[in-house]
């Protein structure tokens, strides 16, 4: 079975719940207490006033197994928790208070769709991810091996000749049974409070989508939403103007493309790697918040509400006000994207940071911190003015990363989960440089400092003989062991730098420049950085000629 998740998110549409529909809405004579299978069908009316809250976390949290052991039950009749429902009195659409997973898994059943077919591909506009398909189609098997498929249960009545006596009695089964359903009564600001006190209990939210949920209209919040999802799914910036939207939306394709293309597979086969690991996974919106954040220099106090601060917050830090015309967001996302451009893609400024290199460890896993921790160091470069300096040693500095890429894990299991990690190896980044810089060669000398440092000592330890402790076979990570040692070692380098230069990140340099006579043809050609071939081998040029002039 897959590993992944099954994404489905498109199966009941958000929506804001002080929207006021056209002509309003008539108060209810009388609510439902159950509800049929068969009206989660897209051709079903009240498939068409269901609706999450704008604020729910995406509902992607259910593995292939999960999906097909909540359809089997229903159709065996075993207890299924009531499904709990508010009526918006203003659009006179349903919201699901709790139950979103169970009903969306229904929905997923009913219309063939398990976040891969029509409902998704036009909720994510065609943009979903190989991952994501794979947990669709394990989904539908382990469905269709436990039930069968809604259409067949749906004519096997009529059809019992050619159907088997499993299908024949759980088709009855759906004839009959229903959703138990109960509904919270009141106002707006009733039914989000319950939805908070129900889904903080059974199920907790973590505390980056709770975090999101309760900042949903501030702009690092919608600009988190847009990344993660390259501006496709649910619409968070749906009020802004058109122009706005169409630029969030643009931006939002530009950094995903960045970040998470090409697609991860597991295990690696590829030195092709995404910088930034698989945007459909777990960790991806946390990483890409706490991204926005650390790249717009905004910290929690800032944007959380008073009574969510964790303990540490500054008091009187500058608030974060929501933003009312999506200007702030796409400030936001351009300072993201310009971070992202720095290290990744073939841009003229791009470093184009080798993700086996930075990225990730030495088994293949992608670290997020170091991540980020990469972003802010080539940001700092920047900010000192020190990316020539960089460039002189980048060779060097990268050698070291690899051969003591023990380090970063060190740190980050010596910091904790999440972006903790973050500063310490941000940290370690720029002592490295800075000794390198200095004119430093011996290695030893070079860890001694590293070893030295307040807040690396405790950490950074020798490799022990434990570390290095294998079975008889090789496991999947050993063998991306194997595999990224294999391409790293075997990498191109680029001709000016000698540094490893990743596939998304070539260009092509004239060895002689067109100013001096240079041609296009291939032997006057080699492969480079973008930023070697631009800003690196212009500045270097420039120096040689002042020191010409000059003699």
């Amino acid at each position: 079975m897959a590993k992944h998740l099954v994404n489905l998110d498109a199966l009941i549409r958000r929506e804001d719940f002080r929207i006021v529909a056209p002509g309003g809405a008539s108060g209810p004579s009388s609510l439902t207490n159950t509800m049929k299978v068969t009206e989660l069908s897209i051709e079903s009316l009240t498939y068409h006033v269901l609706r999450k809250p704008d604020f729910q976390r995406e509902t992607s949290n259910w593995t292939p197994e999960k999906v097909a052991e909540l359809v089997e039950s229903f159709l065996e009749g075993d207890l299924i928790p009531s499904i709990i429902l508010w009526r918006s009195p203003e659009s006179g659409n349903i919201f699901v208070i709790d139950g979103a997973h169970r009903l969306s898994a229904l929905a997923a059943w009913v219309n063939d769709d398990y976040g891969d077919k029509d409902i998704s591909v036009k909720f994510f506009a065609n943009n979903i991810p190989r991952e994501q398909k794979r947990a669709a189609e394990a989904a539908r098997q382990a469905v269709e091996e436990r039930v069968g498929t809604y259409i067949s249960l749906a004519s096997a009545l009529r059809h019992p000749e050619v159907s088997t006596e499993k299908q024949i009695r759980l088709a009855r089964n759906l004839s009959s049974f229903a959703v138990h359903l109960q509904w919270v009564v009141g106002e707006a600001r009733k039914a989000e409070d319950s939805f908070y006190r129900i889904n903080q209990h059974a199920t907790p939210i973590n505390q980056t989508e709770l975090d999101i949920i309760k900042a949903r209209r501030k702009p690092n919040a919608m600009a988190a939403r847009a990344f993660i999802r390259a501006g496709t799914g649910h619409k968070y910036w749906s009020e802004f103007d058109a122009s706005t939207q169409a630029k969030i939306e643009r931006i939002a394709e530009e950094v995903y493309a960045l970040i998470f293309k090409p697609d991860l597979e597991m295990p690696i086969r590829s030195a092709d790697l995404p910088a930034g690991g698989q945007g459909y996974s777990a960790d991806s919106l946390n990483m890409v918040f706490g991204l926005v954040n650390w790249v717009n220099g905004l910290k929690p106090e800032m944007w959380q509400r008073s009574e969510d601060r964790r303990s540490g917050g500054s008091v009187g830090s500058e608030v974060l006000p929501d933003d009312r015309d999506g200007s702030v967001t796409i400030q936001f996302m351009q300072s993201v994207w310009r971070a992202a451009s720095r290290i990744a893609g073939n841009g003229p400024a791009s470093l184009g940071f080798h993700p086996a290199v930075y990225f990730y460890g030495s088994t293949g896993r992608f670290q997020p911190p170091a991540f980020v921790a990469a972003v802010e160091f080539a940001l700092e470069l920047e900010r000192r003015r020190d990316l020539h300096k960089f460039t002189d040693v980048r060779s060097r500095f990268e050698d070291f990363l690899v051969k003591y890429n023990y380090f970063r894990n060190q740190l980050s299991s010596g910091y904790g989960g999440g972006l903790r990690p973050l500063s310490p190896i941000l940290q370690m980044y720029l002592t490295l440089f800075e000794a390198l810089s200095a004119g430093e060669s011996d290695e030893m000398a070079i860890v001694a400092q590293l070893r030295a440092h307040p807040r690396l000592m405790s950490h950074l330890k020798p490799q022990s003989t434990e570390d290095r402790k294998h079975g008889r076979n090789f496991s999947s990570e050993t063998k991306n062991t194997i595999y990224l040692r294999t391409y790293l070692s075997s990498a191109p380098s680029c001709a000016l730098c000698k540094a490893r230069v990743p596939k998304g990140s070539m260009s092509i340099d004239h060895k002689i420049r067109k100013e001096d006579g240079g041609t296009g043809a291939p032997e006057n050609g080699q492969v480079t950085h973008p930023y070697c071939n631009t800003g690196y081998k212009e500045s270097a040029h420039s120096r040689v000629s002042r020191k010409v002039d000059e003699g």
